[in-house]
């Protein structure tokens, strides 16, 4: 038989192959659909608490590595049992009950036992879309190409936590990802080189070279930045990373921002820093974003980037209410750049994000940092409890 591939894209989801085979001899065809997309940099896990039956509303985007889970009712839907969709909660309750039901009758047949207690399930499935008591609904997805539609956007979700994190060793072979278990030289002095390592584009897949450097920022500390440049369509991207420790307490800064010259001062943001405008009503939580090392005006160019290009707020499938309010916060944002004024909060737990002081050595009478003490929900995301560096093998010690 003929295979036939076409590369689409469904508007406000991704890209996806189309696969068609169809034989002549028997007249047997089949078609499947497969992800195109690339996967992104981090994984991704939505925690939705639904306390009404607006919530059930919600779109969500679940790709078919993705896992869905309701802790109330212990149910899970297991990554790769489903093809990726866009659909809503309620949609999401209504595929598990018709996947619980789709073998019933022949259960009632064999194993009457079994099958009464799949009914009792399966009402209980229902009656969650009702609502008549909350419960938590939970995304979580290691490539990062999930969503959960945040009603509210651009203004913080009070019901909606999204936390991004690290894939581990299992999620990359889930994915299919090569893990470089290979360590860096200790001894190399990375200060006056700049390594060049081979990659792809990750907009176009061509092949492509990134540079890392390791820089001294005045009066700060040691970061590593990562450019990746493409020949090919010309996609330009970087990435920072600290170049030491956590700090030992969270850092809080605070910029008045009262000319427009305010826009060039430069910017450290590492991956654990929130950013906050309280004028706008706007926060962006930690890991969004990633680690930049930009200007105070890139920083604003790339959260308006990022505001325009949710899923749910653009297109036919946006409710005019909604798309008003957004344009409504990108004029604010606009107005920030120019002239209006504002403050520009940078919260890192971590204390590894930096914004310049044009003033230094001396003062700057606009910008404030605050030292704090860590609570123990921030260490226990940054993973401090659990680590030990001294005093974790006392036995060895005292037998020497």
């Amino acid at each position: 038989g003929v295979t036939r591939l076409l590369l689409t894209r469904i508007p406000f989801f991704k890209e996806i192959i189309v696969s068609s085979f169809c034989c002549d001899s028997c007249s047997w065809s089949n078609t499947e659909i497969q992800s195109a997309g690339r996967i992104q940099e981090q994984g991704v896990c939505y925690t939705l608490a639904v306390t009404s039956r607006q919530d059930m509303n919600r779109e969500v985007v679940k790709t078919d590595c993705a896992s869905a889970r309701i802790p109330e009712l212990d149910f899970e839907i297991p990554a790769f049992s489903q093809k990726g969709v866009l659909t809503t909660i309620e949609g999401i309750i209504d595929r598990a009950v018709a996947g619980l039901e789709q073998d019933q009758p022949t259960r009632r047949a064999t194993d009457k036992e079994v099958a009464r207690k799949i009914d009792a399930f399966i009402d209980k499935l229902r009656q969650l879309k009702e609502v008549k008591s909350p419960f938590t609904f939970i995304l979580d997805d290691p490539s990062g190409n999930s969503f959960v539609e945040n009603p509210q956007a651009p203004q913080r979700d009070e019901a909606l936590v999204v936390t991004r994190y690290r894939r581990s060793p299992q999620h990359c072979a889930l994915l299919g990802l090569e893990v470089d278990a290979k360590l860096p030289d200790a001894a190399e002095d990375l200060r006056d080189e700049v390594l060049q390592f081979n990659t792809n584009c990750p907009e176009c897949n061509a092949p492509a070279s990134t540079n890392m450097k390791l820089v001294q920022i005045p009066h700060f500390k040691e970061v590593i930045i990562m450019a990746t440049n493409c020949d090919s369509c010309g996609h330009r991207t970087n990435e920072v990373k600290s170049g030491g420790a956590i700090e030992p307490q969270g850092t809080r800064i605070t910029l008045r921002i009262t000319d427009p010259s305010d826009m060039t001062r430069d910017i450290l943001k590492s991956e654990t820093c929130s950013v906050e405008i309280p004028e706008l009503e706007f926060e962006l939580g930690m890991g969004a974003l990633g680690g930049k090392f930009t200007t105070l005006e890139g920083l604003l160019k790339d959260i308006r980037d990022l505001v325009e290009k949710n899923p749910f707020t653009l297109g036919d499938s946006s409710t005019p209410s909604r798309t008003g309010k957004l344009q409504e916060f990108i004029g604010k944002l606009q107005d920030v750049k120019g002239k209006a004024q504002a403050h520009f909060v940078m919260d890192d737990p971590a204390g590894n994000s930096y914004l310049q002081n044009v003033y230094a050595p001396e003062e700057d009478p606009e910008l404030s940092v605050q030292r704090y003490e860590r609570t123990f929900e921030q260490n226990e995301e940054l993973g401090l409890n659990d680590m030990r560096t001294e005093g974790y093998e006392p036995q060895a010690a005292s037998g020497r």
